[in-house]
């Protein structure tokens, strides 16, 4: 029924056409009519679409009877009830044409294959119609086109065949897209319908510049594991849903025959998702190649490229600012509206709704329950951190020492070296200020080196290895038997035993040996024959400054017999007249009395007061005594036996006082002493002063009046200290129980610290001719070390204990107050608070 309907329709359209060619149409006729046209056309379409059985004649009709539509804008008013009686079949028409569309579901069972066939043919609509032909009927109708809900769906229901062969792939960026995507297509004749020419799209294949710049694979099961199929046959499913097999794959020997017989299997890469092997174009492996050695990619790309000296090249200097314009009066006044955002912060602050620095609230801490570690862990279990680069050395300053500068030869031998051999890699220059020196040349080529060894060196984490020690005696350093390195001593020969065991602090041997100076609480100074123990001489000071005798030295010239005391507020100057040789006796009185006939030139302390004994102290052996300011603890002499220093902590700046025998003055080096003074010395060679604070040893340079290093033991306090006789070395004890060894010529730090005494160190000292020093402490021993010091500045001393002497007794905790060394023998002579001295002998 309706393939007659749609050919009465064409009949009488053609009729109409034929009767009216010639006439006139007007405006209303020509609307009617068009509406004609259109029905026709939707019919035509309708019979098409609904029924795909049609026959290839029908289909040619009803092609043809569209083709004609365009000649029915010249009809006449003649023909208008004609027009009308094909309006009232169209209507008819209307309604036997939908149920064309909702097939049953037989008629669509039986004729799948046919539509799948034919769908492909019925989808030729409106660009079938030629170009010219559509134009002039758009012309006609431009102001009266309105489309049907039909016509809206049948263009969407449309869509155009692919009836061309696919083109190689051609990048994106290659296609001269226009702009106007309607007049990208071309108009070639159908090979379904013949005399219709169809619009056909060129295919845009998805580059770098498209939305898609992948392919897209045949497997398309997305992110899903590719594990997940690891018990199926199939490897995953295709765009239309069908599974996609497994491929077959050979084992391990097919593997080996591969690669020796194919020789492009090492070219190949497997394809996870398809699960096979994919072989690499040359492209590809051009950029692995590229890759490995480095290189960029991109074989366009010049790592080379001249630079573009910008504003600076040669035509174009910028001879003249950016901008000429004046600076705004707004940048050299304050902002009003800051100080509106500032007051308003500022009221804020006042009422208390900004709180500044307010105090953080802590947040609860969570742990692991079952975890064993409350730290947390580092951020990388294997993080090493990179090796530092070497400090930069004399050579490299920019006003070197002139024995890092090359010489004529150097310099020569240093050009003609291979830049591997080279001991520096640039040539030490001297300029006479920092701001002449030139940028650095080799500055980028040190510093790609650098990067260079820190992302391609690999790091080492360096392990002890685990000792396998059998004798813990393998741990101590190998030093020689103390039975090769005798004499020193070890037992106690002779006791001095002080009359109702009075508290001793102080002991002293002349430069003779022959005699022993002991100092107690009593205020008694005595004098023992040091062989024998016999007490030949007392002096009872303490009635002349009431105190008790804190220090005895004797004065190192041999030419005259000199001992000084320090007890209370004074130093004694006294000499055991009866005992000496009527020569040496008149030495000594004279050199003592010679500053009193002598004129002083020079600054003195004016608190410092030499003064003569009387008849009857002279007689005694009482030769001067010298009022200091404050109450002075230590009294040593210089090497020379003239100049003597004297220390009073409680002075100030008076605290240190160097005294000259020969003159009788007294001077006060320091104007100020920036910590309490403990203990001073002199060097045994040069004119040095070593003055020991609580913490520090200063060292001064006596007549350059200036301070040539500090010295840092690391203790508490000080409480002794001695040089070496060749004045290289210095030894500290303290009273924390450390014994400090200081190489002057190594560092300010100690060379080694030792702990071997259990309380308080209270005396060290180095002898005078063997390589010995000793330590004595409150806890009632003295030890005994050997000492080598090598002439060799490459060697280390060799310290090594030798022995522990016993035999003080411990009262009050105090033990050995005092310990020296005989002047000429391996022999040590101690004093204690439990008043006893003891001469101590191989």
């Amino acid at each position: 029924m309706p393939n007659r309907q749609a050919t009465s329709n064409k009949a009488q359209k053609k009729k109409i056409h034929h009767d009216n060619s010639s006439g006139k149409s007007k405006s209303s006729g020509k609307r009617k009519l068009n509406h004609e046209a259109e029905s026709a056309k939707n019919d035509d379409c309708l019979e098409l679409f609904s029924n795909p059985n049609l026959d290839s004649s029908k289909r040619d009709l009803s092609s043809k009877s569209r083709g004609k539509q365009k000649e029915v804008s010249d009809v006449s008013d003649q023909s208008e009830a004609e027009i009308d009686s094909s309006n009232n079949s169209d209507s008819e028409l209307d309604e036997g044409s939908f149920p064309g569309i909702f097939l049953s579901e037989e008629e669509d069972n039986d004729s799948d294959e046919e539509a799948d066939d034919s769908s492909d043919q019925s989808e030729l609509l409106e660009e079938d119609v030629p170009d010219e032909e559509l134009g002039s009927l758009l012309d006609s109708s431009s102001s009266d086109e309105d489309t049907s809900d039909l016509d809206s769906f049948i263009k969407r229901s449309t869509v155009k065949p692919d009836e061309i062969e696919p083109k190689a792939i051609i990048p994106f960026r290659e296609i001269n897209q226009e702009l106007n995507y309607m007049k990208r297509g071309k108009l070639k004749p159908s090979e379904f319908v013949e005399g219709v020419k169809i619009k056909v799209w060129d295919e845009i294949e998805p580059g770098y510049g498209s939305e898609s710049s992948t392919e897209d694979a045949p497997n398309r099961i997305g992110n899903i594991p590719a594990h997940f199929y690891d018990d199926m046959p199939h490897i995953g499913y295709d765009i239309d849903g069908k599974k996609i097999m497994r491929p077959a794959k050979g084992d391990e020997l097919d593997k080996f025959l591969a690669g020796i017989e194919d020789p492009t299997s090492w070219t190949s890469v497997e394809d996870k998702l398809m699960q096979k092997n994919v072989a690499l174009t040359e492209q590809e492996l051009d950029i692995i190649h590229k890759l490995a050695k480095a290189e960029n990619p991109d074989a366009q790309y010049d790592p080379y490229e001249p630079m573009v000296e910008f504003f600076t090249g040669k035509g174009m200097e910028m001879t003249l600012p950016l901008s000429a314009r004046p600076e705004p009066k707004r940048r050299f006044i304050p902002s009003k509206w800051e100080h509106k955002k500032v007051m308003k912060i500022v009221r804020a602050i006042r009422q208390g709704r900004i709180v500044p620095n307010k105090p953080k609230s802590e947040k609860p801490q969570f742990y692991a329950i079952w975890s064993n570690e409350d730290q947390p862990r580092p951020a990388g279990p294997m993080y090493m951190p990179a090796p530092k680069l070497k400090p930069p050395g004399h050579a490299e300053s920019y006003n070197p020492p002139e024995e890092y500068l090359f010489d004529e030869e150097e310099r020569k031998a240093w050009e003609a070296a291979e830049p591997e051999d080279r001991k520096l890699d640039f040539m030490p220059t001297k300029y006479s200020s920092l701001r002449l020196v030139p940028g650095y040349s080799n500055l980028v080529q040190e510093r790609f080196n650098r990067c260079l060894d820190l992302y391609l060196a690999p790091r080492m984490l360096r392990r002890r290895p685990k000792l396998d020690i059998s004798d813990p005696s393998e741990l101590l350093p190998k030093l020689p038997s103390p039975k090769d390195l005798r004499p020193f001593p070890s037992v106690c020969s002779v006791q001095y035993v002080h009359e109702n065991g009075t508290r001793t602090r102080t002991v002293s041997i002349d430069p003779t040996g022959m005699w022993v100076a002991t100092g107690s609480d009593d205020g008694e100074v005595r004098i023992w024959e040091c062989k024998v123990g016999r007490c030949a001489m007392t002096w009872r000071l303490g009635d002349k400054s009431p105190g008790p005798v804190y220090s005895v030295e004797w004065c190192p010239d041999k030419s005259k017999c000199i001992l000084s005391v320090v007890v209370g507020g004074s130093i004694f100057l006294v000499s055991p007249l009866s005992v000496l040789s009527p020569s040496m006796g008149e030495a000594t009185i004279e050199a003592a009395h010679a500053g009193f006939t002598t004129a002083v030139d020079g600054p003195t302390v004016s608190a410092a007061k030499w003064s003569r004994a009387s008849e009857k102290d002279r007689d005694s052996g009482v030769l001067i005594e010298i009022t200091v300011p404050g109450t002075p603890k230590q009294v040593t002499w210089h090497r020379r036996g003239d100049y003597f220093a004297s220390v009073a902590s409680e002075a100030g700046n008076q605290s240190v006082l160097i005294h000259q025998l020969s003159k009788h003055q007294t001077q006060a080096p320091f104007r100020k002493t920036k910590g309490v003074v403990q203990k001073v010395t002199f060097h045994a060679i040069k004119p040095h002063l070593f003055v020991a604070t609580q913490q520090y040893i200063k060292v001064y340079d006596l007549l350059a009046q200036t301070l040539i290093k500090t010295l840092q033991p690391g203790v508490k306090w000080i409480s002794s200290l001695d040089v070496h006789p060749l004045g290289d070395n210095v030894i500290v004890g303290s009273y924390d129980k450390r014994l400090v060894w200081h190489d002057m010529d190594l560092s300010e730090r100690p060379f080694k610290t030792m702990k071997y005494h259990q309380k308080a160190i209270r005396s060290v000292g180095f002898s005078a001719r063997f390589p010995l020093f000793l330590t004595s402490s409150d806890d009632g021993t003295i030890q005994i070390f050997h000492s080598t010091v090598y002439s060799d500045l490459m060697m280390n001393p060799l310290i090594v204990p030798l022995k522990s002497l016993k035999g003080h007794e411990v009262r009050d905790n105090l033990g050995v107050l005092e310990a020296k060394w005989h002047p000429t023998e391996p022999w040590v002579v101690s004093v204690g608070a439990d008043g006893v001295g003891r001469l101590w002998c191989p």
